[in-house]
């Protein structure tokens, strides 16, 4: 099980627009940040405690994939539209997926401002 986790981005300023609009919109907000109160280096995202992290520390703009558990189809919407609106690309939009996928996999794919693939997903039906 996986307690944490985080990318490198190479703005945090930037990339933190993004993520504060499309994680808010799953129910998740600024819990940390480094240094305290201005998060120019770091800043954990989760509800009592970080659960993903963004910071300049780590390598950026590799490509990685992060999928966050959505509530419902509803949050899966709500998180797309924020994302983009916030400057995220799409990279899919809501609905369920097909072959490969498993049953009821209802899922969006947004690109942050550094080209990672960020994905809501949907498991109810």
């Amino acid at each position: 099980m996986i307690d944490h986790t985080g990318i490198g981005v190479a703005d945090v300023a930037r990339s933190a627009v993004f993520y504060d609009a499309a994680l808010g919109a799953l129910g998740l907000r600024r819990v940390m940040e480094l240094p305290e109160g201005k998060g120019s280096d770091g800043i954990g995202y989760g509800v009592d405690y970080p659960v993903f992290w963004i910071d300049r520390f780590h390598p950026h703009s590799v490509k990685q994939h992060t999928a966050f558990a959505a509530r419902s189809r509803a949050e899966v919407d709500a998180f797309h539209a924020a994302a983009v609106k916030a400057g995220g690309t799409d990279n899919g939009p809501p609905g369920l997926r097909g072959q490969g996928y498993p049953p009821g996999y209802y899922a969006a794919f947004v690109l942050d401002p550094d080209g990672n693939n960020m994905e809501a997903v949907y498991r109810g039906g």
